[in-house]
């Protein structure tokens, strides 16, 4: 679950981080009157992506006529393939200097760690790849979290070699930082947050720190446990807030296994290594995989059926490969809900179905006496949808 930037810093906020002074808006009107409120802004649009600012999702504005004009600009805009919803309307800061400052899952060390670079405002993956020096490490003791005295001694680390943000000494800086580590951390546990990062965390001209951006990702398998972040009270009635792909939010409201990957082929299998599998035979046949989507063993009709629905909402594909390995899984039952769901939601892209095992010749049967391409080998079965996807882009 990604929340948008205006929900990380209303987070960040009740943790006790300073924020800029803010307004959502979803039109250029509501901008207007954002501004009448803040004065100069920023309008920042509202998706669940970084690069928004190279994407020109973000624009000044320093009158009223400014404001409502960037507004109208950035809520026609999709950025990275986001339709931008609503924008931030959030008070100019006076900037004295950026740091960055985030909180992960380290994996490889069954643990959270602390990040901190003096290289603030730019993507830290950037930053992580052309000098990885630049960024000090801490990894805190789970059940203690960070210590004043780590704090004091990670944002001394960091600042070996650079040169201060804002004209701060080191420990002044240092001394900044422990109460706000402390909050970032907390805030990070509270939300079973995979990831809960600032960037940049802005020092003003005053010499404090306050967060300029935000990102937060909440671990999905633990958002039982956040119901208050299911719904905004700030946003439209019932609006989610995590700022998802909305086909992998239809997916689950659909009860499947679904990742959206973005390409052209829709991919459907019985089992995740089989549909990995499936996914790396379309790359090699030079398609691009829409989805991965498992209906697991025993799928019957009918779970078949909302899978094709559920890849076919996806306006991108050209193709779709159903490769089922049987057992339990009937190869005639795979055939009865493909052949179900192309005639009820008239999938009108090309079929292409693998099945091996259990009934296999009578699915393959079906599948033929319904005008879809059966197949029993799955490198064949890629390749040939691969195939009759590019053809169909062409003739289309």
């Amino acid at each position: 679950m990604k929340l948008l930037e205006h929900q990380a810093k209303a987070q960040l906020a009740r943790a006790g981080v300073a924020v800029p002074s803010g307004r959502l808006a979803r039109s250029a009107d509501e901008a207007r009157a954002a501004f009448e409120l803040l004065g100069p802004v920023a309008v920042k649009a509202q998706v669940p992506i970084g690069g928004r600012g190279k994407a020109g999702g973000i624009r000044l504005a320093r009158t009223a006529d400014e404001a409502a004009a960037a507004a109208t600009a950035i809520l026609q805009m999709e950025v990275h393939g986001y339709r931008v919803p609503s924008v931030l309307c959030e008070q100019l800061l006076a900037i004295a200097g950026e740091l960055y400052c985030g909180i992960a899952v380290d994996r490889d060390q069954r643990g959270l760690v602390v990040m901190l670079s003096l290289a603030g405002g730019v993507e830290i993956e950037e930053v992580a790849a052309a000098t990885p020096g630049r960024i000090a490490r801490l990894w805190p003791d789970p059940f203690a979290g960070p210590l004043p005295f780590e704090v004091r001694r990670l944002a001394l680390s960091a600042c070996v070699g650079e040169a201060v943000p804002g004209g701060l000494l080191p420990v002044r800086l240092a001394a900044l930082l422990v109460p706000f580590v402390g909050a970032l951390y907390d805030l990070a546990i509270r939300l079973d947050a995979t990831l809960c990062e600032v960037n940049p965390l802005v020092v003003t001209d005053q010499g404090q720190l306050v967060a300029g951006d935000a990102k937060i990702e909440v671990d999905p398998s633990s958002e039982f446990r956040h119901p208050e972040l299911a719904v905004d009270p700030s946003t439209d009635a019932g609006a989610a807030t995590s700022g998802e792909d909305p086909l992998d939010v239809e997916a689950r409201v659909r009860g499947l296994t679904y990742v959206h990957l973005g390409g052209s082929i829709g991919v459907i299998g019985n089992g995740a290594g089989l549909v990995m599998n499936t996914l790396d035979l379309v790359k090699q046949s030079g398609g691009e995989p829409a989805n991965f989507l498992d209906i697991g063993g025993g799928a019957r009709a009918e779970v078949v059926t909302r899978a094709l629905e559920m890849v076919a909402l996806d306006p991108a594909v050209r193709g779709i490969f159903v490769n089922i390995f049987g057992g339990i899984t009937r190869g005639d039952e795979v055939a009865r809900g493909v052949i179900a769901a192309r005639d009820a939601a008239g999938i009108r892209v090309p079929l292409v179905v693998r099945m091996t095992g259990t009934r296999e010749e009578e699915g393959r049967r079906l599948l033929l006496e319904a005008g879809i391409t059966p197949a029993t080998g799955a490198p064949e079965a890629a390749a040939a949808i691969v195939a009759l996807a590019r053809a169909g882009a062409a003739s289309g």
